[in-house]
């Protein structure tokens, strides 16, 4: 590790122009979305070459990523304050190649799960002290220019990811998958060492107590407004992880769509994208809370109609209204992903550092309890899917409303 501190610590002489930075860290904040998506087109292979006797154990290499991210990400928040954001980057990318290597050479369907998880609490470091350095270097309508860009990125990464997926099984064993994932890293590791200074100087470090941490914490998950937005934004993250989960198999079982997945896949995840550029410009008009209320709804009853549609037509119906009935579900989901989140940090103040690891720790515990227990029940139909959308729908709205209730009361 000293190794890697050393590295840390060393900066370039001559400084990232602004396309070069938005470039590299629109690579660094896509590994998560591609960790996720460009496996999908995999799944029928990975199910027959473990020999798997029930296919829908394959979500669970998306639950496993999901699941290492719970504890990722409640470490590196305090380990790129105490250590550095390009100390935290180059760690998180390490342990992910390692999670990457033994899900490529796994013989078990087991360990491949167990380097999935590795995968996922590695690629928490990026996708958590990437924000951090981000706002150390800019700040006001330069930081939100050089977000906006990023977020760009960011959002066709998920509409990409399962085409990159599928190009590569086509030539080689879905093991190639992980050899992309690690060149990819190395690749981006090694530029992102060389190139970025490290922006948390020594005199800015926190050091590290675990009492301090245990206490904030503690006052963070005793907040039921909080805790509220939190369990709500990872009911819907976990809705959005039972959809990928099952995509595949419902394009497959239900449409009988293989080689054409990728597309319906990109057209559909448009929708979150869609969304949430636009929420920018509504939510300064609406308010977070109007603006989540009635997204909620509206998703209960897009919902509501995707599961009539589905029981009028025996669980198999026409492809276009299940790809335009999940669009719009699709779009209420990208509109409540930042406000829910920025609900949730409005209370927090000087603890704020902590407490969107805290936030996002949680929302993915949630997420990956929730998609996990949904997702068994998928039957090769579009009902499951439908009925899980509609749970969560629902659950949001209950605790959203009562979270507002209890900000009124107080």
């Amino acid at each position: 590790m000293n190794l890697l501190q050393r590295i840390s610590e060393k900066s370039n002489r001559i400084p990232m122009g602004t396309v070069e930075f938005i470039t590299l860290f629109a690579l660094i904040t896509s590994l998560t979305a591609l960790s996720i998506d460009a496996m999908l087109p995999a799944f029928p292979a990975i199910a027959q070459s473990f020999s798997l006797v029930d296919s829908n154990d394959t979500q669970l290499v998306i639950s496993a990523l999901v699941f290492g991210m719970v504890f990722g990400e409640l470490l590196f928040g305090p380990l790129s304050d105490t250590k550095g954001r390009k100390y935290a980057i180059l760690l998180g990318m390490l342990i992910f190649c390692l999670g990457s290597i033994i899900s490529m050479t796994a013989q078990s369907f087991e360990w491949m799960l167990i380097g999935r998880l590795i995968q996922g609490f590695g690629v928490s470091g990026p996708k958590i002290a990437s924000r951090a350095l981000i706002r150390d270097q800019y700040t006001g309508a330069s930081m939100a220019r050089i977000m906006s860009f990023i977020m760009m990125f960011f959002i066709l990464v998920p509409m990409l990811a399962p085409a990159l997926g599928q190009l590569i099984i086509s030539f080689a064993s879905w093991r190639a998958i992980f050899v992309v994932f690690l060149v990819m890293t190395i690749i981006v590791g090694v530029w992102f060492a060389l190139r970025q200074p490290e922006t948390l100087s020594k005199d800015r470090r926190i050091p590290f107590s675990l009492r301090a941490v245990t206490k904030a914490a503690k006052s963070i998950l005793l907040k039921p407004v909080v805790m509220a937005y939190a369990v709500t934004a990872g009911i819907l993250f976990g809705a959005l992880l039972l959809y990928i989960g099952m995509a595949q198999a419902i394009f497959q079982d239900v449409f009988q769509i293989t080689d054409q997945f990728p597309l319906y896949f990109a057209i559909l995840a448009s929708g979150v994208g869609v969304s949430s550029f636009l929420n920018g410009k509504l939510v300064m008009k609406y308010g977070m809370y109007k603006l989540s209320i009635s997204a909620l709804i509206s998703l209960a009853v897009f919902s509501a109609l995707l599961l009539l549609v589905g029981l009028i037509y025996q669980g198999h119906p026409p492809l276009f209204w299940f790809m335009l009935i999940s669009f719009l579900c699709f779009c209420c989901i990208g509109i409540l992903f930042g406000n829910l989140t920025a609900m949730a940090m409005e209370t927090l103040g000087n603890i704020a550092g902590l407490g969107a690891s805290i936030i996002a720790s949680s929302s993915s515990l949630v997420a990956v309890i929730f998609s996990a227990s949904c997702g068994r029940f998928y039957n090769q139909t579009t009902i499951p899917l439908a009925i899980g959308f509609i749970c969560a729908a629902l659950l949001g709205l209950l605790l959203v409303a009562w979270a507002e209730k209890l900000k009124q009361s107080a």
